[in-house]
């Protein structure tokens, strides 16, 4: 670590180099040798110290921002401890279920020290799996029945067990950090972040970063940032205030609720940049050839005792039901909500309508702090119910979409949903999310690098 930390390359290389250089070497030596669990642990520390140079966040920043596959935001680095972990569970069942029935009735014990052993954690794995039998496959969200078939442990073959008990390691070594994430107050805040996607950071992604970029998402995601709060928590300042406002400015105020900021039009200059790549994908949407794809179904929920029936959107979603879309869009100029439909004062971000079937479509769109996602989307859903009953009460059929992309770049679910809903996916759907996330978080990174300064002297 040492060697490659004065080798000169930039950090995110670095960190490339610990996992695809010095993690797999590591694992041999501690495979074949009896390593224990204190001395791989004193190993992780001194790999997370130089990570967290490299990567350019503060000491302390925690571990599970750099390791964990369970967070909001994920890098592609693996933790040596759980990697020494699993490792040793993989030995152990391949001696315990090796071909050689000498090896099979060695009964060879994998010795790791006092604080951890592996056949406890291996009976513990499989008496998990044992119970996940018993309990069944668990739909996730809104996922439908059996959406993603697991093998089962009564059922699999030994080198099924073999990897499912590796899995269940992974997955303990997961739920032990989702532990710690809840009992830490601004690092773990990315907890009550339910309604937004999950960001998988991969190296090609890290390469296309700006270091000070990915330093920004970094400490932004985990609160870790210099706002005046944490200044004067930390004992290097006395004004915990805003320098616009005049009051207490953590990261949430600065970027989300400062008063002054958001006069100033800085809340809007972002939510329009936003606002303008889902304009500029929807129009190529409406351009686009309509071909005869196979139909988009929305499922709907039947109580117990009643009959539903299919509601079925014809051609590749609600753009493939009409030739003649047209659009407005709420940027630059004020938007005048089509009079044709009905007469309102009401400025949804984006309308879409066709004459020939009198159907309209409404998105608004919301840029709001992460854990504040769920209230945004229903305080927009009743503000234009009012709207949507005039529409329908005038012969219209109207689609209405809250969508929310958070301002530290992580898009909502609903943004997902509408997505899918309107017409849009695949692989254009996947490009628009991250652009969505990419103007975001540069458009948050910008206001937070002129936080102090006049909105006039910055404007762009």
């Amino acid at each position: 670590m040492k060697t490659v930390d004065k080798s000169g390359l930039p950090g995110k290389y670095k960190a490339w180099i610990y996992q695809h250089g010095i993690l797999p070497r590591l694992l041999w030596p501690l495979l074949v040798y009896e390593v224990p669990m204190s001395t791989v642990e004193g190993m992780e520390t001194t790999a997370s110290r130089y990570l967290r140079r490299w990567l350019g966040v503060p000491r302390s920043f925690s571990s599970i921002g750099l390791y964990s596959s369970g967070t909001k935001l994920q890098l592609p680095i693996k933790s040596i401890t759980e990697e020494f972990k699993v490792t040793k569970v993989r030995q152990h069942l391949m001696l315990q279920n090796s071909k050689d029935e000498k090896v099979r009735t060695a009964k060879v014990d994998i010795r790791t020290g006092r604080k951890w052993s592996v056949k406890e954690t291996v009976q513990e794995a499989e008496s998990r799996l044992r119970h996940s039998d018993i309990v069944g496959r668990l739909a996730i969200g809104r996922q439908g029945l059996d959406v993603t078939p697991t093998a089962r442990w009564g059922t699999a073959s030994v080198e099924e067990k073999r990897s499912l008990v590796q899995r269940e390691v992974r997955a303990m070594e997961e739920d032990s950090r989702m532990v710690k994430a809840v009992g830490m107050k601004k690092q773990g805040s990315w907890v009550n972040w339910d309604n937004a996607r999950q960001v998988k950071l991969g190296w090609n992604d890290i390469w296309k970063m700006e270091p000070f970029r990915l330093q920004f998402k970094l400490k932004s995601v985990y609160d870790v940032l210099p706002s005046p709060t944490n200044l004067a928590t930390w004992g290097m300042t006395e004004d915990p205030n805003c320098v616009l406002c005049g009051r207490p400015a953590n990261l949430e105020h600065i970027l989300s609720a400062c008063s002054e900021a958001l006069k100033d039009g800085r809340y809007t200059w972002r939510h329009d940049r936003v606002l303008a790549s889902i304009a500029d994908t929807l129009e190529k949407g409406i351009k686009r050839p309509k071909k005869n794809a196979e139909s988009l179904r929305f499922v709907n929920f039947v109580k117990e005792g009643e009959k539903g029936h299919k509601a079925r959107v014809e051609g590749s979603g609600l753009l493939g039901t009409a030739t003649d879309w047209q659009m407005r869009v709420d940027l630059k100029e004020r938007l005048v909500f089509p009079p044709e439909i009905i007469a309102t004062n009401k400025r949804p971000d984006v309308v879409l309508w066709s004459m020939a079937t009198r159907q309209t479509i409404i998105l608004e769109l919301t840029v709001p702090w992460e854990e504040r996602m769920e209230d945004a989307y229903e305080r927009k859903n009743l503000k234009y119910q009012d709207l949507l009953k005039d529409c329908q009460q005038n012969g219209w059929k109207v689609w209405f979409f809250a969508v929310e992309v958070g301002c530290r770049g992580f898009v909502g679910q609903s943004m997902w949903r509408a997505l899918r809903a309107i017409g849009i996916t695949g692989a254009e759907r996947r490009r628009l999310i991250r652009n969505l996330c990419r103007e975001a978080e540069s458009a948050s990174m910008w206001l937070w690098r002129r936080r102090a300064d006049k909105w006039k002297d910055n404007k762009h």
